[in-house]
């Protein structure tokens, strides 16, 4: 098979079917409003602003799919990429696993993205993609902390605890989303790597059990995991810079 004729296609997988507990109570996280938009959106359109990205796949709570479906077709999304709405399961893990269950054969490059970094920028994307067409079999945007960490023995909640040690914080990066891979190594990684309890959520975490190499990109400070109210605070914040910057 030629370069040319080999499928190369990218897909983006965004696993959107959890509950977002930290939000507080109400709609699902990836559901809430940001903007007057739901974060699903957001992060549907970021995946989308990519050129590279033909096919976005948005794995839904498993009784939901029918109202992402809808709300996916209440709002104006590129339309050179294809959208497609699949029902999830009941861990992280087996939402990843359903949607890569029906990605097209001439998919080779995978993202998966969190419903809950709405606001990625497309450049962060594209590194991404470049980084596994490249060659590099897992790829994770990743900033260097800010913060000194400390590791510590977990104690109950409200007691102190322990120091053990203190990480040097230069060696630390924190990760994002997306994260990006070759195709058929994330499918062996679900296929292969066993994770109990809640299961995998750092898809790339499964990669490098296999043994395979995974490489860090610089992330982006606006890729920030949209978790507690403070964050929702900060994202209506950065939609309005932007809104007032580009004028949409």
């Amino acid at each position: 098979m030629s370069d040319q004729s080999r499928p190369n296609r990218t897909a983006a997988v965004i696993p959107a079917a959890g509950r977002g507990v930290r939000l507080g109570p109400g709609a699902p996280k990836a559901l809430r409003a940001l903007g007057g938009t739901p974060m699903l959106v957001h992060a549907v359109r970021a995946m989308a602003a990519s050129r590279s990205v033909a096919l976005v796949v948005v794995v839904a709570p498993p009784d939901g799919a029918a109202e992402v479906k809808n709300l996916l077709n209440e709002h104006a999304l590129p339309e050179r990429t294809d959208y497609v709405v699949v029902p999830g399961g009941d861990t992280r893990q087996e939402s990843v696993r359903l949607g890569l269950d029906v990605l097209p054969d001439d998919v080779s490059v995978v993202l998966v993205h969190d419903a809950a970094r709405p606001l990625v920028p497309v450049d962060t994307v594209d590194a991404v993609i470049a980084a596994v067409r490249g060659g590099a079999p897992a790829v994770v945007p990743a900033l260097p902390l800010a913060d000194t960490v400390k590791e510590v023995e977990p104690g109950a909640p409200g007691e102190p605890e322990p120091v053990l040690g203190t990480p040097e914080r230069a060696r630390l990066r924190a990760v994002q989303t997306p994260q990006g891979f070759d195709r058929g190594t994330l499918v062996r990684a679900h296929d292969t790597v066993a994770v109990g309890g809640e299961g995998a959520t750092d898809d790339a975490g499964m990669v490098e059990r296999l043994g395979e190499p995974v490489v860090v990109v610089p992330g982006h400070e606006e890729a920030f995991k949209v978790t507690r109210p403070l964050d929702l605070v900060l994202a209506e914040a950065v939609l309005a810079r932007r809104r007032a910057n580009d004028g949409f």
